[in-house]
This record gives structure tokens, sequence and C-alpha cells, in this order.
């Protein structure tokens, strides 16, 4: 084969219409984008809150290959309505009230356009000062205004599910001893069995930090909760117990303050003095209910939490950022940079040893400027008005306990600490046939979603099918409580 030389290669053509689009183009997108935000923000009510699609429908009216040639944004954005807004769920919805909310607020958005212009990707501080400092200056704001202490090390991942598994990586690498960074855990003879323990209503995302970090599904240890919901320590301290004199060493537990079913709280204090006595990590998982910590009446749900060695919360929750934004702290950081850190050859800087970069202290090397939203968040509406926003929420889901309760044939089933509320209607006719009660009630949620109107899921309290209202969404207000309750109300009786 002939090969060219350098002088011989073709010049390359000079091109002038393969960058991007020109600013002027963006500027003139942005505006009617904007206006389609606005409209949207404005009267979010005028679509069915869940998306009435059939699996799969949504892509069959897709073409099954890209575009061969460019098309205008006019055409794309005139999409959004046609194609895209059909298959929409609406978490910004002031009906939603399924799940925990998740609200994209105004200066949420607006952060999430300048994240997206800027385009930094936080591999290292020099790659990004702005990232990597701001995410700590905006950590310790909300660390100080829910009054975690103040020498806990934070840092910004994507979601819960993210921060419980460096919680769990970090409580395996806790003791040096185990060699697990070094030499893994299989064909081990000298590695017992590591057991991490929850109760029976603690998130799915334990099971999945377990099962990715290899420790086995089975070693996840859940454990029965008592009346209220919370996870019982007796119960705990026999597991403990048991495992030892099993062999097994007893690593870490996972300790709930806010459950998904229920937002019950686990008694952290007596879990916190077994964690101490048995030499495991303590993390707290708070992803939905942390940011309550706030509002001063609701500060007695977290006692304890300052014994944890790890504490996770999600402001993209409860605290009106767009997905996705979760923060987790530590009291061991030199142990969670420990189990993470490794700096190749192309990324060793002269400044590494003064300045932090957060992708020492996780899995995930490439990260977004989330601390921006956090930022703009945070400074628009104010300590202030953040905690008066959380306490009507939940003033609201008292309110809603207290109409349940006094409507015949329907019962509450969890006590209502924050904002969800737990009920069913219970018939006389069906009082003790929980089957039945359960057909009933699905049924009852099958036709308030029909609606179009409100958004509600379900959960299991052990037997029990339990109709589960959560209010969190900036834009719920008392009447669209009201609404979902009449909506109940007139279902039951069908």
């Amino acid at each position: 084969m002939t090969h060219l030389s350098d002088a011989q290669q073709p010049a390359s053509p000079h091109r002038t219409d393969l960058g991007d689009l020109s600013p002027e183009e963006f500027e003139r997108h942005a505006h009617t984008l904007a206006r389609w935000i606005a409209d949207y923000l404005a009267t979010p009510e005028r679509y069915p809150v869940l998306s009435r699609l059939a699996p799969g429908e949504f892509g069959r009216g897709l073409p099954t290959a890209m575009p061969a040639r460019a098309e205008s944004l006019d055409t794309i954005i005139a999409d959004l309505d046609r194609v895209i807004m059909p298959g929409v769920t609406h978490w910004n919805h002031p009906g939603f009230f399924a799940y925990f909310a998740n609200t994209a607020s105004v200066p949420g958005i607006l952060s999430e356009l300048v994240i997206a212009a800027l385009n930094q990707v936080g591999i290292l501080w020099r790659a990004s000062p702005a990232l990597s400092e701001l995410e700590t200056v905006t950590v310790a704001w909300l660390r100080d205004a829910m009054g975690l202490p103040a020498d806990w090390f934070g840092m910004i991942t994507d979601t819960a599910s993210v921060s419980t598994l460096q919680a769990l990586a970090a409580a395996r690498e806790r003791d040096p001893a185990l060699e697990i960074r070094r030499r893994g855990m299989a064909g081990r003879a000298d590695l017992p069995r590591l057991r991490v323990y929850c109760s029976e209503h603690a998130h799915s995302s334990v099971d999945k930090a377990v099962i990715t970090l290899g420790l086995g599904a089975e070693n996840v240890v859940r454990l029965p909760a008592d009346a209220e919901h919370r996870m019982r320590v007796d119960a705990l301290t026999a597991a403990v117990a048991a495992d030892r004199a099993a062999g097994h060493r007893p690593l870490a537990v996972v300790a709930t303050v806010g459950t998904t079913s229920t937002t019950s709280v686990d008694p952290v204090p007596a879990i916190a003095d077994v964690c101490e006595r048995e030499g495991m990590w303590l993390h707290v998982d708070a992803a939905y209910a942390g940011v309550l910590a706030m509002v001063p009446e609701h500060r007695m749900h977290f006692a304890g939490v300052e014994r944890a060695d790890s504490f996770v919360v999600n402001p993209h929750k409860w605290l009106f950022l767009p997905m996705d934004c979760s923060v987790f702290w530590t009291r061991h950081p030199k142990v969670l940079k420990r189990t993470f850190s490794l700096t190749p050859a192309y990324l060793e800087t002269d400044e590494q040893e003064v300045a932090l970069s957060q992708s020492d202290y996780s899995f995930q090397l490439g990260r977004r400027f989330r601390a921006l939203k956090l930022w703009f968040v945070l400074r628009a509406f104010g300590l202030e008005g953040l905690v008066e926003r959380l306490r009507y929420h939940c003033v609201m889901a008292r309110d809603l306990a207290a109409s349940v309760r006094a409507e015949p044939g329907w019962e509450v089933l969890a006590p209502v600490p924050m904002s969800v509320v737990c009920f069913r209607h219970r018939p006389p006719g069906l009082a003790n046939d929980e089957a039945a009660l359960a057909r009933h009630n699905a049924a009852i949620l099958d036709r308030v979603n029909a609606t179009g109107k409100v958004f509600l899921s379900h959960t299991k309290l052990g037997e029990r099918y339990v109709l589960r209202m959560a209010i969190g969404n900036l834009r719920t207000q008392e009447s669209h409580v009201a609404q979902a309750w009449e909506l109940l109300r007139a279902a039951a009786t069908v």
C-alpha cells in the first residue's frame, strides 16, 4: 500500500459552516423557549398530571432513525407540544401528590440554563475552581441552616442512591486491615460476611448499594418496625449478636429520618448507641426530610444525627431544585478519600495537595456544576422563605389528616410528622377483609388518577394497601389539597 507523505496530503478545505449555531440564533430561540416555559409554569393545570400514554406508545410515534439533514430549531421547539408533552408526567403540577415532590423552581430553572452554557466538568479543582469552591460554600450554608456539625465534610452527588453507595463503600474501607480496595472480596477465606442493617421501611437504594459493592443482597438485614413504623432497636441488637455468633462482621446501619412510605423517623440516638458499641458505621438517610431540619419546630426529628458517620439529603426533593442534586456529608473525609482517590498522571497538578477536588471523594470523575443551582435557590428564597414554604406544606398535611379522621369510613394509618399522609377508605362491609380493602382502595386510586387533576401513589404497611398523599410541591395550595380530598371521597362511593 502506498502512503502519501505529509506534503502530498490534500489541503484541508476552509469551511465556515461546521461550527455551532450562532449566538444570534441562540438568543432568538432562547426568547421563544423562555415564553414557552413561562406559559407552562403559569398554567400547568391545563395538562393531566399523569401521562395518558400506554407503554411503548410514545416511542412508536418517533422516527426509527436520526434525520440525515439538519432540522430548524423552530421545528424542534414546535415539536415540544406535539411530540413531548403527551408523554410527560407533570412533576411541576400543583396536583402532583405521588412519591415525593420534585419541583423545578424559577431560580433553579434559570440556573440550569447557566450550568449548560458554562458546561463545567469538575474532574479536579483546576478544571473549574468555581465549581469546586462554590460547592464547598453552598453545602456549608445548607449544613449550618440544618444545624448539622460544623466539622462535617460535604459534597454534592446526583442522587441519594449514589450518596448511600459512597457511605457504605467508606464503611467498608474504614478498617484498612480488610484490604478490600487492594485485594477485593472474591475468593477470600479470610474475609467474613459483611452485614448491613436497616429497617423494613428503608429505601431500596440500600439493597442496590450492597449489591453494587459486591457484599451480596442476602447480607442486607431488614429489621422489623414498631407500631409507628420505626426500626426496632431490640431487633437490631439481637441481629448483630446473632451475626457475630455466626462469624459474620456487622459493618453498617442505615437509619432513616423520613421513610419513603410514611416519613417515620428511626430512633437515631438509640441506634447510634448500638453502632458505637459494636464499631459499626451509622449512615442516616434523610433524602426527603433532611431540609426540614431548617424549621425550628421540626428540629426534634433529627435528634442524634450529629453522631452519624454520614448523612444524606436531596435538595431536589423538597428544596425546589430541578433534578438532580443530593448532598452527602461525613465526619470521616479521610476515610472517604482513601476509598476513592485515584490520580492518573494526566490529572496530576501542582495544587492538588492544597486544592480540594471533590472527585477524590467519589467514584465519579466528571461532575456537573450542581452547586450553581443550589446557590441560586438558597439565595433567591433565603432561609426564611424556605422555612415558611416547608412549614406550609406540613400544615396542609396535618389539615388533610384531620379531615380524613373526621370522615366516617376513612382512617389515617400512620403518624403525620412531616408532609405525607397515609390513609385508606374502610367501609363497614369490608372492614376486616384486607384483600377486598386492597382492591377497593386500588380502584379509588385509579379513578382519582384517571381524572388528570391529581396524581397520588400507594404503599403497603404490612398487609394493608395504603393510599399515600405527599404534599411538597412549591405550587401546591390548600385548594389543590381540598380538590384531591373531594375526588377521593367521590371515588370511594362509586
